[in-house]
């Protein structure tokens, strides 16, 4: 079996290519998989000729698909180029897994739901994204949809060893700030990239098909996520104060919804374990992250 990994070196693409040399490790040498993570420099999803040439050329039978332009308010001011690598470079590798009868699965977003259902949203949802990212991201799914053999993985809230995010903003501000301010009025579920990497293998091997939502258990906000690492990191979480979005000055150019709580309906219903509670995981992450 041979896999391509696409965007292998954002923070989410580095634990696939990890949590498969983890598989790998268990194996007979005759069961290991043979698999290929290319990183942005490597693979430009964006063009078409590279996609074909890589796809052709390897000739995978699963193709994860986790490369995407994620700097959520710059796709607000760049349209082009969001749709160009979240919407056309999808579709250009969806085209090649068809051609060559490959399974593909794509990682997708929480920001393809408006945010305003006062419940977790579950897989069969009506998406109404608000942003360029959400959009973008939304129109990589509808390309996979023509695929005998897809499966799209939506997610929120990531977080990981490699790479920027939350967790690492929050402890560098706490570091600086003698006092940090965050939104309580947008809640979610925060993943950890260890977890998520580990279903989305499993789910690829399995030959899942659909949408599956996959994040870690239990809701909060980002308020109170922050105030979570202070407190983990040995910092006094009172320097962490809630304030509502529509206080953040200056005003953020891409919208959030408000509520980003995805249901993992599809893994419940499938008897496919859920991902940790996130308290756990991000206790995991914080000690790796002051390990290093």
């Amino acid at each position: 079996m041979r896999i391509l990994v696409t965007g292998a070196g954002g923070q989410l693409g580095k634990d696939i290519v990890l949590a498969l040399e983890k598989h790998n490790s268990v194996l007979k040498e005759n069961l290991k998989i043979d698999f290929l993570g290319l990183d942005r420099g490597q693979l430009d999803v964006s063009v078409r000729d590279q996609v074909f040439k890589v796809c052709y050329g390897y000739e995978p039978d699963v193709i994860i698909h986790a490369a995407a332009w994620t700097k959520v308010d710059e796709c607000e001011s760049d349209l082009d180029k969001s749709y160009s690598i979240n919407a056309l470079g999808t579709r250009y590798l969806a085209d090649a897994a068809k051609y060559l009868g490959a399974y593909f699965l794509y990682v997708s977003t929480d920001y393809v739901f408006d945010g305003t259902k006062d419940s977790p949203y579950l897989e069969w949802d009506r998406p109404n994204p608000l942003s360029v990212y959400g959009k973008s991201k939304l129109a990589g799914e509808e390309a996979v949809f023509g695929i005998p053999f897809h499966c799209v993985v939506r997610t929120s809230w990531v977080c990981g060893y490699g790479g920027a995010n939350m967790v690492k903003t929050v402890l560098r501000l706490l570091a600086e700030r003698d006092e940090l301010q965050f939104v309580d009025d947008q809640i979610g579920s925060p993943t950890f990239t260890e977890d998520l990497a580990d279903k989305i293998i499993e789910l690829a091997l399995g030959r899942f098909t659909g949408i599956f939502h996959v994040t870690n258990s239990g809701v909060t906000s980002w308020y109170g996520l922050a105030r979570e690492i202070a407190a983990l990191a040995g910092y006094d979480e009172s320097k962490v104060l809630p304030i509502k979005t529509a206080e953040l000055y200056p005003p953020r150019p891409a919208p959030r919804p408000a509520n980003s709580v995805l249901d993992n309906m599809g893994l419940r219903l499938s008897d496919l374990a859920l991902l940790p509670d996130w308290h756990l995981s991000l206790d995991k992450l914080l000690r790796q992250l002051k390990s290093q």
